[in-house]
């Protein structure tokens, strides 16, 4: 029995940090869905288009190309976040901020803008619901991303727990570094797995990423114990992951899933690189090409001739 805190039960108060929330989502499960960005991940990739999701806290951010030079910012940050230098230019003193938005408030030309805010449970189902005609019609559902829902394994089970209950279809997408007690508290309400698969290297990954892949490959198995149907998304790098050797090291990984339902590669590309400097990170890609087309086919026809059926998206 879950325990009554007032008016809600203990799971409906738990809170989370959402980013975003993706209406009419059509690439992240099968028909149309309603995605739920969740702050915090683990990893730290080269090529990530979503920076302001790897903080698990809100965070400030800074469009510079909006700010008109009223100064506001400046009179009301009670830490001295925002400075004016006596060149003109301003400076941004993140570790000082307490994401308190003040400034946030007070910008009207929206050069300020607070990524994250914390939502119950119930705030975020209110969500979701909204696109529950369209879940039915579609045999679609909701899906729970980031950075990575495991960082938040409280608030995600919740989530997926009230989905189930209402009897939304459920999809997880995670890069897999989690500890595997996480993934035993949000399985159980979850249809779909879609599970990141980034280099099959160790040492590499640990390079590209930040982390090792070994916890990743093991919960990878793990998954694929519990019967749980699993989608591989390869985000295809060049000159990091796109090699002929990575990826048939890679099929030999994945054809021994029981429960690969297939592989999807995702181009990458460079659309990301704006938003690094407004929460204060560096791009490490700056001038990388997309694949071609046909690059992306030919490696889908890699892993599929290796026995793993794979697409480019």
């Amino acid at each position: 029995m879950v325990p009554q805190m007032g008016n809600e039960t203990a799971a409906t108060a738990i809170r989370g940090t959402v980013f975003d929330i993706e209406r009419f989502a059509i690439h992240d499960g099968p028909g149309i869905r309603t995605t739920l960005f969740l702050k915090g991940c683990p990893l730290a990739c080269w090529w990530c288009h979503n920076p302001e999701s790897i903080s698990p806290r809100p965070q400030l951010a800074l469009f510079e190309e909006k700010c008109i030079g009223c100064g506001r910012c400046f009179e009301v940050c009670p830490n001295g976040v925002h400075e004016k230098l006596t060149d003109g230019t301003r400076m941004l003193h993140r570790e000082k901020c307490e994401a308190c938005g003040l400034c946030v408030q007070t910008c009207f030309a929206e050069a300020l803008v607070m990524q994250g805010r914390e939502l119950t449970v119930e705030q975020a189902m209110a969500e979701l619901r909204k696109d529950a005609p369209f879940y039915e019609s579609s045999g679609g559902g909701v899906t729970l991303s980031g950075g990575e829902p495991l960082r938040q394994p409280a608030f995600s089970a919740a989530v997926l727990a009230a989905c189930r209950a209402e009897g939304f279809a459920t999809a997880l997408d995670t890069c897999g570094h989690a500890p595997w007690e996480d993934y035993e508290k949000v399985l159980p309400f979850v249809d779909l797995v879609l599970y990141d698969f980034k280099l099959a290297d160790p040492e590499a990954h640990r390079r590209y990423t930040g982390v090792p892949n070994e916890l990743i490959m093991e919960n990878l198995g793990r998954i694929d114990g519990r019967g749980i149907p699993i989608e591989i998304r390869i985000p295809v790098i060049p000159g990091i992951n796109d090699s002929r050797e990575n990826m048939e090291e890679t099929a030999r990984i994945l054809s021994r899933l029981e429960n690969l339902t297939g592989v999807v590669l995702l181009p990458y590309h460079g659309l990301g690189e704006t938003k690094y400097p407004r929460v204060g990170r560096t791009y490490r890609l700056g001038g990388l090409v997309s694949p071609t087309r046909e690059r992306m086919e030919e490696i889908a026809g890699w892993l599929t001739g290796l026995g793993v059926p794979a697409r480019a998206r």
